[in-house]
């Protein structure tokens, strides 16, 4: 599906609003027994095993580092490509006291990058100069003007691109020619060719014969599950993003020239911020990375988070939600409306009263943000009622003119996720200069489908689920045409029907404080690590819902003779069916005074019914 730009508004057929109706599937009963992992001895619940045998754990170290996280499991980081050799030129600068750049990007996993290795730099001291792109002027990453802007401000001799540079051939040419090395961080998709500089640190980069991997040989079947494990363990950096990957260096340079006093656990409150915020998955060692970075989130030992914390009504423990839903779009919003210098000095600053200014700001300006947001959805949405047809469009594109760019990518994540369709929205400046961002659905690899539509775009890059672009207003529908032909071409009938999976039916006489423990042991939640989706059937209100901020509803429900509260968010936009009811909810931990509670979050309802999937 396509919509022409035209003016400032996109053209459509009327047909109506549209919605969906999500298929109910119910995860089937998998036999605990089958396999080399013995359930019984790890956990007493029936339901927290299966959810634990669905993540193909291989053996039972595997499962014991999963519900323990703990930083002795992370892997050495001379196992990242190339890291030895960006050690070893950081150290020449810093000893040869030369021009240090690092080079950053206006996101989050951007601004916590930057921060962390300023400060691991600082503490060698080196006092390197601290650079971001402008995201209206200059675009994303290393951009032409953006490196001739760091060029004329700073002259470096040695700059760190982070975030960004894997697919900046001519830019990091261009520096070279003029006399600069360059180091890459970066976590996207690289493309057929590389820049050529010193070293690039991605693990989307195959390994260098230069990392020998040593495994021990497999002479019983105890050592060749120990080996199968071994293997998988070393092969965790795929999920980093860039916040992560600095880590690694930081724990590089640090095991190389020990620094005594210099704390590495206490920056993983960055760490944890940009790898939520950035939506890499939560698994290996990110999941690590942020459970014990949630921990430092909480002791708020960074004045500039302790007052965005205050100011977003933050307060321990801190979740995956947290950091994702206030902590996160806050640091945004510098970014996406003007420039994230401000969110780089909160990470950095000392100063209390400065903290305080900037997280202040800071939440103004994401009110803003959202502001921008609501209008933009608003517009598209409107237009894309009028002509989308679920039978025929596998794709959705949009454009049009004055839409802010900023803000684009929240847009295409929202609408993707209203249709089930992958999206692509645009926004076109005067000139008829367009940047848009994509968000997919599972089965459609963006930068890949880009690739697919190259001859009709100035710039691309991303990941498989998130992807950014630029392209010519008079290319537009070509464009268009191309990647709405490619993802039905990618997409089956099936993969284009939204469902709602259910992990796990579960009893309200089941849901009890050593179940809740055992959920929260599966903690942090996210993408790749899903919190579970449960199912209760034959459910009943004792009463009629209570209405909360006009749109929330809070019922007392029953199943047999066990009566839990639930809140089922945004509730009261859906027409309830007669009970009794099935319905879909997770769980999580409600601090009530000094007591703990179980609390129950309604996803879905339906009339009772069979599940799709049921045995």
């Amino acid at each position: 599906m396509q919509h022409r730009v035209d003016d400032n508004t996109i053209s459509a057929q009327q047909s109506g609003t549209f919605t969906w109706q999500r298929r109910w599937i119910i995860a089937p009963h998998e036999d605990l027994n089958g396999g080399a992992i013995s359930w019984s001895e790890i956990c007493g619940s029936e339901c927290i095993s299966r959810l634990l045998l669905r993540k193909g754990f291989r053996c039972i170290e595997e499962v014991e580092n999963f519900l323990r996280p703990r930083l002795s499991s992370l892997s050495d980081p001379f196992l990242l490509p190339n890291m030895q050799a960006t050690a070893d030129r950081i150290f020449a600068a810093l000893d040869g006291h030369e021009r240090v750049v690092l080079f950053g990007d206006y996101d989050v996993d951007g601004v916590t990058s930057l921060a962390l290795l300023a400060e691991m730099l600082r503490a060698y001291g080196g006092a390197p100069e601290l650079f971001l792109p402008l995201r209206m002027e200059e675009g994303y990453g290393l951009s032409p003007e953006s490196v001739e802007r760091c060029l004329e401000q700073h002259q470096p001799q040695l700059l760190i691109a982070i975030d960004c540079g894997t697919s900046s051939i001519n830019e990091v040419a261009e520096l070279k020619k003029r006399g600069v090395d360059v180091i890459v961080l970066d976590h996207h998709e690289p493309k057929s060719q590389l820049p050529d500089c010193v070293a690039i640190v991605n693990p989307k980069i195959a390994r260098e014969a230069d990392n020998p991997v040593c495994l021990p040989p497999a002479s019983s079947a105890s050592n060749s599950r120990t080996q199968d494990c071994l293997r998988h363990a070393l092969s965790p950096f795929e999920y980093l993003c860039s916040v992560g990957i600095v880590f690694k260096l930081c724990h590089a340079l640090l095991k190389t020239r020990p620094l005594p006093g210099f704390d590495l656990k206490s920056k993983l409150d960055l760490v944890a911020l940009g790898t939520v915020a950035d939506i890499v998955p939560l698994r290996a060692e990110n999941r690590v990375l942020v459970q014990r970075g949630s921990i430092e989130i909480a002791r708020m030992s960074r004045i500039g988070l302790r007052k965005l914390m205050q100011v977003a009504g933050v307060r321990s423990p801190i979740f995956s939600d947290d950091i994702g839903y206030r902590l996160g779009p806050r640091l945004n919003a510098a970014g996406r409306l003007s420039t994230a210098e401000k969110s780089l000095r909160l990470l950095l600053t000392q100063d209390d009263d400065e903290a305080a200014a900037l997280a202040t700001e800071l939440d103004r300006q994401n009110r803003e943000r959202q502001e921008v947001e609501k209008q933009i959805l608003a517009a598209a949405t409107e237009t894309i009622d009028k002509s989308f047809d679920a039978a025929r469009d596998a794709a959705i594109v949009a454009g049009a003119h004055g839409w802010h760019p900023g803000v684009l990518g929240i847009v295409a994540s929202r609408i993707a996720r209203k249709y089930y369709r992958p999206t692509i929205v645009i926004g076109f400046d005067e000139s008829g200069t367009g940047k848009g961002s994509g968000r997919s659905i599972e089965g459609l690899n963006l930068v890949e489908a880009l690739t697919r539509c190259a001859d009709t775009l100035d710039k691309f890059g991303g990941h498989e689920m998130a992807a950014g672009l630029a392209l010519r207003e008079e290319n537009f529908e070509r464009f268009a045409e191309a990647f709405c032909s490619i993802a039905r071409e990618v997409l089956s009938e099936e993969a284009l029907q939204p469902c709602l999976r259910l992990d796990h039916e579960l009893a309200f006489m089941d849901i009890d404080i050593e179940f809740l423990r055992w959920h929260e042991m599966l903690q942090p939640f996210g993408n790749g690590n899903p919190q579970p989706v449960f199912f209760a059937r034959r459910v009943e209100p004792v009463a009629p819902p209570r209405l909360v901020n006009e749109k929330h509803l809070v019922f007392r429900l029953r199943q047999g003779d066990r009566h839990r509260r639930a809140v089922y968010f945004d509730g009261a936009s859906n027409q309830l069916p007669p009970p009794p009811w099935d319905i879909a909810f997770r769980i999580e931990a409600d601090e009530y005074d000094v007591e703990t509670l179980v609390a129950i979050h309604i996803e879905a309802v339906r009339a009772a019914e069979r599940c799709a999937g049921d045995q």
